[in-house]
């Protein structure tokens, strides 16, 4: 058998030690959580919490292999929900006008970031906080003139509503949310985009020495504009459907994300220093994330003690991620 598929070169990738921790953890609830965490009640709620997260965390996460980090989605969620709200509800536009406008509004911010971060070298941390606070306050802002309120109601019906707000009907008795094939293509475009095209390398290069990276001829200011957008835009996308899903929006809501996210990215194998870690990982660690976040409320343990729980469990997986990362980096192949 030839080293690449060997045993020991599987354990070494990105994406093992957030696969064994996923193992690890349904384990872990699939015997204290009983048979209803594993009926498609207990598996939708977790996978529904995958998605909405996830579909932001592979963005977030290919901006923190590329040595760059976007805290502005939190911002970005409640931003993409009260604008569809506002113009397909509060104005009574079609809901298709709202997604586009959403959508285009979301890519101009991911612009905006991109373009600080490049021209002003201000570390991309400090940029998306200041976005962060500006997003959020034109939302509050603009609402409260608008829509006189703090939270506006849509109702969203016919293609849309099944496109991007409904529950699947055949699939987990119609429990598991649209938004989850959403995140099932996404991650699928993803994979492909950064392991099996030249841009992908391109990525992990910038994480590992942007000067280098630019000097062999990598776009890397084109590339980082391309992952603010995609990062903006994501976390917007989620903020529409959820608006569409329950028919509402909240000005409140999307802080939980920006944490959420980093730790899905995080537990998923991605370096905090950038140039190592996997779309695959990602989409890994998201699902360990939401399993140990809902998990909890399948089990008898005392609720007080459920946020000591998620921690302990979310540490390990975390501690075991990080020693197959060593194993990669540390590897040294025999010589024949």
């Amino acid at each position: 058998m030839s080293q690449s598929f060997s045993i020991g070169g599987l354990l070494r990738r990105p994406e093992a030690g957030a696969f064994l921790g996923l193992v690890a953890v349904l384990i872990f609830f699939g015997i204290f959580g009983g048979v209803a965490f594993l009926k498609p009640a207990g598996m939708s709620s977790w996978l529904n919490v995958a998605a909405n997260l996830g579909i932001i965390a592979i963005p977030v996460g290919l901006l923190m292999i590329a040595g760059e980090l976007d805290i502005s989605v939190g911002a970005m969620v409640p931003f993409g929900a009260m604008t569809t709200a506002i113009i397909a509800g509060h104005w009574d536009q079609s809901i298709w006008l709202a997604i586009v406008v959403t959508l285009s509004f979301a890519l101009v911010i991911g612009l905006v970031n991109g373009l600080l971060v490049i021209r002003t070298a201000v570390p991309s941390l400090i940029v998306t906080l200041g976005t962060l606070f500006a997003v959020q306050g034109i939302v509050l802002g603009m609402t409260v003139l608008i829509a006189k309120s703090t939270s506006v109601a849509l109702k969203t019906e016919g293609p849309a509503k099944a496109i991007f707000g409904d529950f699947i009907p055949v699939v987990f008795k119609g429990q598991l949310q649209s938004i989850v094939v959403w995140w099932l293509l996404a991650a699928a475009a993803y994979v492909f985009f950064v392991h099996f095209s030249r841009r992908g390398n391109w990525i992990f290069a910038m994480g590992g020495d942007k000067v280098s990276a630019r000097n062999a001829g990598i776009p890397t200011e084109r590339m980082t504009m391309l992952l603010f957008v995609l990062s903006a835009t994501s976390a917007a996308f989620v903020g529409m459907c959820q608006a569409i899903q329950f028919n509402s929006a909240q000005v409140a809501g999307g802080q939980s994300f920006i944490f959420n996210s980093i730790i899905s990215v995080v537990i998923g194998g991605v370096l905090l220093t950038g140039g190592f870690g996997s779309v695959v990982g990602i989409f890994f660690g998201t699902i360990t994330f939401a399993v140990v976040n809902q998990g909890i409320y399948y089990t008898d343990f005392d609720r007080n003690w459920s946020a000591l729980i998620i921690g302990v469990l979310l540490l390990i997986a975390v501690l075991l991620n990080n020693t197959f990362r060593k194993m990669a980096l540390t590897h040294a192949p025999k010589k024949k």
